[in-house]
């Protein structure tokens, strides 16, 4: 109840909005539909950048405002404001009711009661004062200055949001969630002998900004960063072809958030448009290979008490030793399909209606030990971090770029290689997957992801992974 009572104060009593009035709107706003929902959001957030040895840009947003969707059958109608007032929710009311033009239904039940809360009240933006985090960001520029005179420039940025969001039903139902989100991003730029390269790190949760005041938490975005760039320097041109592909645990979890995770989204297997529709139940990846969806962890960047729907957040198995188990879904897309919302309803903000959507999506652990990955290749590539990808949802091509990579030569780690992409095809992929790390780990907590012109945080992970028969495109002559 206490995220009910915060936002409560946030959306009514600072507002002076009548809460039982505006309930009245929602439930006539309702009347005879499918669904819908008042979604109330209020956030703050602030960034900090860090560049050339001083601070360069530094910005704090406020932001408030509703969003009304009312669903007949398939039709959505969705109005939203920046202005919190009965008088603007009674607007979008009027908007809404539009689509229940010959439409007789009854209303869809509510969602269960909420998880138990992930996250407390605290507002991390307002616990550490800006010198504070002004003299974090000179401290990362001092630290890989003296950690290598090869380093030229250094980058480093800090991002914090507070966010309220109370979600209000027919007949009184509501739902409020409280989520910090915290980012730090460094990136390092070495020089040797006329060569230039770049390496990059970061990290990010909900959690608060103390966390990464520690010492050992932004040391060790720094290493990392100066690690990639010290490797780049010594980089050959990557070979292209058919191998075999090593991926390390971790970060590499990206490919399989894009490539498979989208792919098994309700709202693309309901239109038909995904490479997974129509197989559940069927084998679509290798003996050992289990897929989930997790919006419980603690303090992860993906994570949610509740979707943007007021449905709890859980633990969804996607694929299961191979076998495909489940979509992940809103409550619109899941309604249409006979199937129950996993949880998956998220939104970028209240301009936004909510679409099925991941949270921390990741590959559990096999029986291998890493070494005895990497001991079993003749000869492969070893692809430790990705950049930028592409997939086409409908087919499941992929072409993903490597940031850091290097040849496996007779069960070795070889030399590092630039310019390294993976090009294949989700589903396929999932079948040449041979062997499984029982290292599974995710990501330091960076991913965003984009789907239709929205973007909500994300988590990836998995373990080391042995791919055989990947097309790898290389710029060796």
């Amino acid at each position: 109840m206490t995220d009910l009572i915060t936002t409560d104060r946030l959306f009514f009593e600072r507002t002076g909005i009548d809460r039982g009035r505006v309930e009245r709107i929602v439930n006539e706003a309702l009347h005879g539909m499918t669904d819908g929902e008042l979604f109330l959001e209020y956030s703050q957030s602030e960034s900090l950048g860090f560049d050339d040895g001083r601070i360069k840009n530094a910005s704090f947003d406020q932001s408030q405002g509703f969003g009304l969707r009312a669903l007949a059958g398939e039709a959505t109608g969705f109005a939203h404001a920046s202005e919190l007032s009965e008088a603007a929710i009674a607007r979008a009311a009027g908007a809404v009711r539009a689509v229940k033009e010959g439409h007789a239904g009854s209303i869809a039940l509510p969602p269960p009661g909420t998880n138990n809360m992930l996250y407390t009240d605290d507002n991390p933006l307002a616990a550490v004062a800006f010198a504070t985090k002004a003299k974090l960001l000179a401290d990362i520029d001092a630290y890989a200055r003296a950690k290598d005179p090869r380093v030229r420039q250094v980058s480093a940025s800090l991002l914090g949001q507070w966010q309220a969001v109370q979600i209000v039903r027919a007949e009184g139902a509501r739902y409020a969630d409280i989520r910090p989100l915290v980012r730090l991003n460094v990136s390092v730029v070495v020089e040797q002998n006329g060569r230039m390269e770049t390496g990059s790190a970061g990290a990010g949760g909900r959690v608060l900004y103390d966390h990464y005041l520690d010492p050992k938490q932004w040391q060790g975005q720094v290493d990392e960063a100066l690690r990639q760039a010290l490797v780049n320097l010594t980089s050959v041109p990557a070979p292209a072809g058919e191998m075999t592909v090593v991926l390390a645990p971790g970060w590499p979890g990206v490919m399989l958030h894009e490539a498979v995770g989208h792919g098994l989204e309700g709202d693309f297997n309901r239109k038909k448009t995904s490479a997974f529709a129509g197989l559940l139940g069927q084998r679509v990846a290798a003996s050992g290979v289990t897929v989930v969806d997790d919006g419980t962890l603690p303090d992860r960047r993906g994570s949610l008490t509740i979707d943007d729907e007021g449905t709890p957040s859980r633990c969804n198995i996607l694929i299961e030793d191979g076998v495909l188990k489940a979509y992940m879904q809103d409550r619109l897309n899941a309604r249409l399909m006979g199937m129950s919302p996993t949880g998956n309803g998220r939104r970028q903000n209240y301009a936004f209606a909510p679409m099925p959507r991941m949270t921390n999506t990741y590959m559990l652990g096999g029986d291998k030990e890493p070494g005895e990955i990497i001991a079993s290749v003749k000869k492969g590539l070893y692809a430790v971090n990705f950049g930028g990808g592409q997939v086409d949802i409908t087919s499941g091509k992929f072409v993903f770029s490597a940031s850091e990579a290097y040849l496996i030569e007779d069960g070795k780690v070889g030399s590092a290689v630039k310019g390294a992409t993976l090009i294949g095809n989700g589903p396929d992929a999932l079948t040449k997957i041979s062997m499984i790390g029982k290292d599974l780990k995710l990501d330091d907590g960076i991913g965003t992801c984009g789907k239709d012109g929205q973007g909500v945080p994300v988590g990836v992970g998995q373990p080391t992974l042995r791919m055989d028969g990947l097309t790898v495109g290389g710029t060796a002559a």
